[in-house]
């Protein structure tokens, strides 16, 4: 069996899944998307104190803001959290999101802090797939009269989603000298790139999908320390944030690549 046979192939399959899961696979990317924020809401809550003593301590930026930190990123997070589930007014949820994550980026210094200012861009990806999905398609002059594809906002928004978000297994390569981690390297790099330019878009996503699963639960798998200890914190922050980029593919496997991509223009040729 040839090359092109085994790739029809895997098309195939990953077809059979999409007809299969159609009606549900919208909703659970989009709960897996949000499930970071809901987390980081949840956490606000739970952890009031040390949030605000420690956004005092480094920024002396006294009691006062303090507090109205942690309370905008409770209030924020999980109000934007139930909007997208409920389907109310997702774009205005969608910016508040945004808002949240260049405050978080800002305050908590990760700006300095290459790896985890891609996995922020990559949930920024996230989002920006989730605000394109709930843009109206019904917005043209005419009703039922397509626009043109080359001029919708949506599209753009499609290709830049695609992009951040493969920005988060740029953080997962290993540039270690072994045959496992070149091996690893470079289908991880293939897939990242056909998601990217949007080639065999679907396959690639679903692909990286199962990858990211593995990888999540195995290297981050919180619930197996203890509580009080600091590394569960940080597990449990990198297990939400990855799942958060596991909905955004998920986006992309249920919904396209959009417009700007090169399996959309291989319909053309």
């Amino acid at each position: 069996m040839g090359q092109e046979d085994l790739m029809n192939r895997a098309e195939d399959v990953a077809d059979q899944f999409l007809r299969v899961t159609k009606q549900y696979l919208p909703h659970l990317a989009r709960l897996c998307l949000i499930s970071t924020f809901l987390e980081d809401g949840i956490r606000m809550w739970f952890q009031w104190n040390e949030q605000r003593d420690y956004i005092e301590a480094t920024w002396s930026c006294g009691y006062f803001l303090a507090t109205c930190f942690v309370l905008l990123n409770l209030i924020g997070q999980l109000g934007g959290c139930v909007l997208i589930l409920s389907r109310n007014f997702v774009q205005y949820a969608c910016f508040g999101l945004f808002g949240i994550i260049a405050l978080q980026t800002v305050a908590y210094s990760i700006l300095w802090d290459l790896k985890f200012l891609m996995r922020n861009l990559a949930l920024g990806g996230g989002l920006l797939l989730l605000l394109a999905e709930s843009r109206s398609e019904g917005k043209s002059m005419f009703a039922g009269v397509p626009s043109m594809g080359e001029s919708s906002p949506k599209q753009y928004m499609q290709l830049g989603g695609r992009v951040l978000l493969v920005l988060m297994f740029m953080t997962l390569l290993h540039f270690d000298f072994n045959f496992f981690s070149i091996l690893q390297n470079l289908v991880g790099t293939a897939l990242i790139i056909l998601v990217a330019i949007g080639f065999k878009t679907k396959l690639a996503a679903l692909t990286l999908v199962l990858w990211l699963l593995v990888i999540n639960v195995y290297f981050n798998a919180f619930w197996t320390i203890p509580a009080y200890k600091p590394m569960h914190d940080f597990l449990k922050y990198d297990f939400f944030q990855t799942t958060s980029v596991i909905g955004g593919l998920l986006l992309v496997v249920a919904l396209g690549p959009g417009g700007v991509s090169m399996d959309e223009k291989k319909k053309e040729w």
